[in-house]
């Protein structure tokens, strides 16, 4: 099985079964926590708290792999631009980049924020079921209504964009091998090599949203309003656990922060 961006995958780990509110707000407690470190060997060692809930989670390495390996090349971009041009004493010299000490440090910071807030995401969007994504965050989002939020549009469409990753993946990849067929090339960068795929992607995609829009509006769907839940949220001593949990490291990072500066 091919595992794509955002996939998610069933499972029975005390991970999978927590509340997709409680998830929603531990990975925003964990980003907390990565943005209050203040060194780069800190904000690793904050972010290794993702590695146990990725073991218990039960997930093959291969999809590990899968969602970081887009990001190899950005983040060496990030830490080599942090490690040469930050100004500072002086480590090595290669040719005309001198490497110091605070863009090493800086490096290792950008390095791990990055890093480790895609493996928490990842995480989060892998072990929790898109509908129950969308609702929890309607949920969380709903207090907002007062002042004129619109949870139930918002949560709407999350649970669409995040149906339709797969299926644009798929059509991209069929476009790609029809035009390949007839003779175009896609190698390098250039526009005029992407345009044989971009273009197809882009109708196909308006046309699915179209017949999605029509579809709603036969069957009278009206928004979130009055509307019934098949499934009722209620959170559990494990979700209140995980709370704290995520509470207590981003309490603890930002204590460190402004106790010893960075």
């Amino acid at each position: 099985m091919v595992l794509e961006l955002g996939q998610y995958i069933p499972g029975k780990s005390g991970i999978h079964h927590l509340d997709p509110r409680a998830k929603l707000l531990g990975l925003f407690l964990y980003g907390v926590a990565l943005l209050a470190a203040p060194t780069g060997a800190s904000a690793f060692l904050v972010g290794s708290a993702a590695v146990p809930a990725i073991i218990l989670a039960g997930l093959p390495l291969s999809f590990i792999w899968r969602q970081l390996r887009p990001l190899v090349i950005f983040l060496a971009i990030i830490f080599i631009f942090q490690v040469a041009l930050t100004p500072g004493e002086v480590m090595a010299t290669i040719g005309p980049l001198q490497l110091t000490r605070q863009g090493l440090n800086y490096g290792l910071l950008a390095l791990a924020r990055v890093f480790f807030l895609v493996l928490a995401a990842s995480l989060l969007m892998a072990t929790t079921d898109p509908l129950a994504l969308a609702d929890g965050l309607e949920r969380l989002l709903r207090p907002g209504q007062r002042v004129g939020l619109p949870a139930e549009e918002l949560a709407l469409m999350l649970t669409l964009a995040l149906r339709f990753v797969p299926t644009l993946l798929e059509e991209a990849e069929r476009i790609m091998r029809a035009q390949v067929a007839r003779g175009a090339s896609f190698r390098g960068l250039q526009v005029k090599n992407l345009m044989p795929l971009v273009i197809p992607l882009f109708i196909s995609a308006f046309r699915r949203a179209e017949g999605l829009a029509e579809a709603m509006e036969a069957r009278a769907y009206r928004g979130g309003e009055g509307r019934t839940r098949m499934r009722q949220l209620s959170f559990q001593a494990a979700d209140f656990l995980f709370l704290l949990l995520a509470g207590a490291l981003a309490a603890g990072t930002a204590y460190y922060r402004l106790r010893f500066g960075g």
